[in-house]
């Protein structure tokens, strides 16, 4: 039995996974990915506050922040190539062993006696590194069947609306009882205890025999972790670039909108702290209904292209309602939309995108599916500023509808290939 199960995703065993199960690997991959992204929201909840701590002002706290956001953008594609290379349990060990570093920094730019901006600062650094959830993408497209990949991937879902809501909370919490220190410790020890469970229940690596035979070729140049080329070339095979343009368009006017909500929730809709954090709440127990429940049930009813273009449809609307709103029950109203569109762009797309590489890719693929929402969290800050200041709130809406109206026309002449459009 064990045997069928692990044929499922390449239709031969994954060479390191031996006699483990895959099902219970695929479940250790959503604990790992639900543990990262609490400690890496508990890391968000305190971050503003360290840095006022530090006597950093607004500007200084932005370039740290966009300094996270170009490490993490360049970084994913390469540690895509590092895993599709050297396997889950490599991949998985180092972006924990990066982490732990960050916390480490952290927890010491929390001390007195010690340089805290230069080592607040120096904490961005390991984050070129830090892509568990990228990671996990890539083990479970490995192990599921192409027809179940969007209701695994989506399932991730779930994750990330555990660690909205227990890394905030958590790191509210430990902070103010038992100091600002508290939650980078918990996660430096979080992290480390998920780098020795990479690297002891991991498999080597959870690709088919067929990619590895593929990416051993005789005669066949062993490729480099930083050819650009090489990663470049998957954005040109069949089919790969009009989605992931899709994946990039589409999303960019949302990722915005939510660069700037804390900004828009203080000035717009007036919230005080402690409001923002419900509302932020909501949206990750909305995240984890859709993308771990809604999407999984739609992909086994609906086509991923038809679901792709309704998440595009979905986009357009809640564009033009958002243009029109006047308050935060306006905008609860709309979450729902909101998310739905985010949830099923995100978890279509990966599926299309790994489906329309080989499996021997498809880890360097992921990696350009992560860099998708750094590279919104650079460019983020200082264009939605200048939109906001220029024009306000409604201009995020009119913006999102425009781009997604737009890019629903294209869909709607040219509809998704039928081999991106199915299970292969």
């Amino acid at each position: 039995m064990r045997e069928v199960r692990a044929s499922r995703g390449q239709g031969r065993s994954p060479s390191g996974i031996g006699t483990r199960d895959p099902s219970w690997v695929m479940l250790l991959m959503y604990v790992l990915a639900a543990l990262e992204l609490a400690c890496l929201f508990m890391q968000f909840s305190i971050m503003p506050y360290l840095s006022r701590r530090l006597g950093l002002d607004s500007v200084a706290f932005g370039y740290q922040q966009t300094i996270f956001g170009v490490l993490q953008l360049l970084g994913g594609p390469v540690f895509g190539r590092f895993a599709d290379q050297r396997g889950a349990r490599a991949a998985f060990t180092l972006s924990f062993l990066a982490s732990s570093v960050l916390y480490l920094l952290l927890a010491a730019a929390c001390s007195p006696a010690l340089p805290g901006v230069a080592l607040l600062f120096a904490s961005r650094l390991p984050g070129a590194l830090m892509h568990t959830l990228p990671a996990a993408q890539m083990v479970i497209t490995d192990l599921s069947a192409p027809e179940e990949r969007p209701a695994a991937l989506g399932r991730l879902g779930l994750c990330f609306g555990v660690g909205v809501i227990f890394g905030s909370l958590l790191g509210g919490t430990l902070s103010s009882t038992c100091g600002i220190q508290c939650p980078v410790i918990v996660a430096l020890v979080v992290n480390l205890l998920g780098a020795i469970l990479s690297f002891t229940c991991i498999p080597t690596s959870t690709k088919g025999a067929s990619a590895h035979a593929q990416a051993a070729l005789p005669g066949k140049p062993k490729a480099s972790l930083f050819d650009l080329k090489a990663i470049t070339c998957l954005l040109l095979q069949p089919g790969v670039l009009p989605v992931f343009l899709v994946k990039v368009i589409c999303g960019f006017p949302s990722g915005l909108f939510m660069v700037m909500f804390s900004l828009i929730s203080m000035d717009f809709f007036q919230l005080e702290a402690a409001q923002a954090s419900y509302l932020m709440s909501f949206f990750g127990v909305l995240q984890m209904v859709f993308q771990g429940l809604v999407i999984a049930w739609l992909s086994g009813h609906f086509s991923e292209g038809a679901l792709l273009r309704a998440s595009v449809l979905v986009f357009s609307v809640v564009g033009l309602a958002m243009a029109l709103m006047a308050n935060v029950f306006h905008f609860c109203l709309l979450m729902p939309g909101l998310v739905f569109s985010l949830c099923a762009l995100n978890v279509v797309t990966d599926s299309m995108l790994t489906k329309a590489v080989s499996a021997s890719d498809t880890g360097t693929m992921l990696g350009l599916c992560a860099s998708v929402q750094p590279l919104t969290r650079t460019l983020g800050p200082t264009l939605g500023g200048l939109l906001y200041r220029s024009f306000g709130v409604p201009v995020f809406g009119h913006v999102q509808f425009a781009v997604n109206f737009l890019v629903l026309l294209v869909l709607w002449r040219q509809p998704i290939p039928p081999k991106m459009d199915k299970a292969w």
